[in-house]
């Protein structure tokens, strides 16, 4: 049983007296007893919101679900939870209820570019695949907050089935993301029947999960479903880890079994304001998370969502953290800083600059210690020109069905065999799905 400040034991007898002990690490009985209102929080933790704070929580709830299971409430402090990182990110706040003018409903535009029921198509490669709405927790940061708790954005077999035919019926897919909701959420046998379709899709190189279960839910990776998961490779799973606190035993044994299967693991982080915006918190916890064989991945800045303005950092805050990852931890330990950009222009890496300036035959650098040096450009580089053909390009790209698709974006500017010398986002392959759609 996870015990930390406040004990499992203490959260489970509060919840469920009969049966809570004994069933603590089963986690049909962790999401069947999963905290979601004030009063059944306030009665678990032993804590008491004044009754206009508590008024006003209420009609947050109304409008942004409260759901947390008893082993994540198990991990906050109730002597001080009102700091607490995980009371923070599974408890309402009333300042959910503050707009901004330039929050969004959808702000990364996925229903926009959703080009088939179920699938957000962005990159030209790759798909977002939504096949569950259910989610162990709802986390207060969740850019997705329009579809939490909603039954009727719950997708039908028949919208996965389509959403198939989508994949089927595009053979640039190579890459498929799997999201929703949490698909860990998903029955064994129904998650099992989806990625067996996907590895009979010949084009369908990569499969990958994104999930916050071994966070908030542990209990459900269970070796079953492991040995399932370990069937269907090449298969990468991310995690959602925002805070050290987050990594505890129960987290590391869930984290074992799935690396132990042969499942690469990566982690992307949320940049959370009070929370987690601490260079020194933000290198623990990669170190915390490559011990357990979880390479960090992503370093998100909060997303433009309604509700979400009291989380967001400054941008100057991210690149202040990353600057006191690079060099001072491993290269592998450290994530990439992105801004998912507003209105569906995907993600855009946000680091450090290190490239201080150019000449025609060195490039100045700087160092983490801020040592500045020069690197001495090759005199007799020449660079090959492209023309297309693969087939009798002397680096000997000698695969079969080598195919490229024509480039796109700044690669397009930058191409040979391209005249583009402006980019026109009206005209990108994104856009002319959207028009199909």
């Amino acid at each position: 049983m996870n015990t930390d400040t406040t004990t499992a034991h203490e959260i489970a007898m509060r919840i469920d007296a009969d049966t809570a002990v004994a069933r603590w690490k089963d986690w049909r009985w962790q999401v069947g007893h999963s905290v979601r209102s004030i009063e059944t929080f306030e009665r678990a933790l032993g804590i008491t919101f004044p009754p206009e704070e508590r008024a006003e929580l209420e009609r947050t709830v109304e409008r942004f679900p409260l759901c947390v299971t008893p082993y994540y409430l198990s991990l906050i402090d109730p002597e001080d939870f009102r700091n607490d990182p995980v009371f923070m990110q599974c408890f309402p706040s009333v300042r959910e209820l503050e707009v901004e003018d330039y929050d969004l409903e959808d702000p990364l535009a996925e229903d926009a570019d959703m080009t088939a029921p179920c699938i957000t198509h962005r990159y030209p490669d790759r798909v977002l695949f939504l096949v569950s709405n259910l989610c162990a927790m709802y986390c207060r940061h969740c850019t997705r907050k329009r579809k939490v708790g909603d039954i009727d954005s719950v997708p039908a077999d028949e919208e996965i089935e389509a959403g198939l035919a989508y994949i089927r019926e595009h053979p640039r897919v190579r890459d498929v993301l799997l999201s929703g909701g949490d698909p860990l959420m998903l029955p064994d046998e129904t998650l099992d029947r989806i990625l067996t379709e996907l590895d009979a899709i010949e084009h369908v190189e990569v499969v990958r999960i994104g999930t916050r279960v071994p966070v908030v839910l542990p209990y459900r990776i269970t070796a079953d479903l492991a040995r399932m998961l370990g069937t269907h490779h090449p298969l990468w799973i991310n995690t959602h880890f925002n805070h050290p606190k987050e990594i505890t035993s129960s987290s590391e044994a869930a984290l074992s079994i799935l690396a132990d299967a042969g499942i690469p693991l990566g982690n992307q982080t949320v940049l959370l304001a009070n929370v987690n915006d601490c260079p020194r918190l933000q290198r623990t916890l990669a170190h915390k998370l490559v011990r357990n064989r979880v390479r960090p991945y992503y370093l998100y800045q909060c997303d433009l969502s309604e509700g979400l303005s009291h989380f967001r950092t400054s941008v100057a805050r991210g690149i202040e953290i990353v600057e006191n990852l690079v060099g001072h931890t491993s290269g592998f330990a450290v994530p990439t800083y992105v801004v998912d950009a507003p209105g569906g222009g995907g993600k855009i890496p946000l680091m450090p600059t290190y490239v201080l300036s150019w000449a025609d035959n060195k490039v100045v650098l700087r160092n983490y210690e801020g040592v500045i040096t020069t690197y001495q450009e090759p005199k007799n580089y020449c660079p090959v020109y492209c023309d297309g053909n693969c087939a009798e390009c002397t680096l000997q790209l000698k695969e079969e069905n080598a195919e490229e698709p024509g480039p796109v974006g700044i690669a397009k500017i930058l191409s040979d065999l391209d005249e583009t010398s402006s980019l026109v986002p009206e005209n990108t392959e994104r856009m002319e799905r959207r028009i199909d759609a």
